[in-house]
């Protein structure tokens, strides 16, 4: 089902029966599989692709030449670069059919994660919430929430708030220096601070 607020370029391939919720906007020569699903307010740049097993979530944003391939999962609220690569075969061979492996090579990319453009992520991965992949790396372990991670194969650099901004943590508490939000490490992890009422 195609909602009827979503906007397909004529030169999108979409093939029925897939999920589209309201305000999806599907750009220039994009293939949309049967089986596929993306949330409600999501966008998808010129040349991307979603396989059948694909999941988006809600408000989600896939700049140009993107593939999202069987067995990824987009949470709602991810941003995916330019030609981001998010693999779903470990030990791929042509002559080699692998299809059952996707169920076990999942990617799972959580809530409001960050992957900059020319990315590549490997099978097995998860991004935690609100993490930041830069632009270039190879993911080949998970990313924790919050964290900010770079190079070939990526390793921590630090910590981002909600917002993207880098925090620069003291006594292990960061500021976001946009929104005011608090946060602290805690057992190698790093959670928003609750908001006094």
């Amino acid at each position: 089902m195609i909602d009827p607020s979503a906007t397909v370029h004529p030169s999108a391939i979409v093939e029925e029966p897939v999920e589209i919720g309201a305000q999806v906007r599907v750009w220039c020569f994009c293939h949309v599989r049967s089986g596929a699903v993306i949330g409600e307010g999501s966008s998808l740049g010129l040349g991307c692709y979603v396989a059948p097993s694909a999941r988006i979530g809600r408000g989600c944003r896939l700049q140009n030449h993107v593939s999202v391939f069987d067995g990824v999962v987009l949470e709602d609220e991810v941003f995916l670069g330019p030609s981001v690569v998010i693999a779903n075969v470990l030990r791929p061979r042509a002559h080699v059919v692998r299809r059952h492996e996707f169920e076990r090579t999942v990617v799972r990319v959580k809530e409001g994660a960050t992957v900059g453009a020319n990315a590549t992520v490997l099978p097995g991965v998860t991004l935690g919430r609100y993490s930041f992949v830069a632009a270039g790396a190879v993911v080949t372990r998970d990313v924790r929430a919050h964290e900010l991670v770079v190079g070939a194969p990526a390793r921590h650099r630090g910590w981002v708030s909600r917002h993207g901004e880098r925090l620069h943590l003291r006594d292990g508490l960061g500021l976001c220096p946009a929104t005011g939000e608090r946060y602290r490490l805690v057992a190698d992890a790093l959670c928003l601070e609750p908001t006094e009422e």
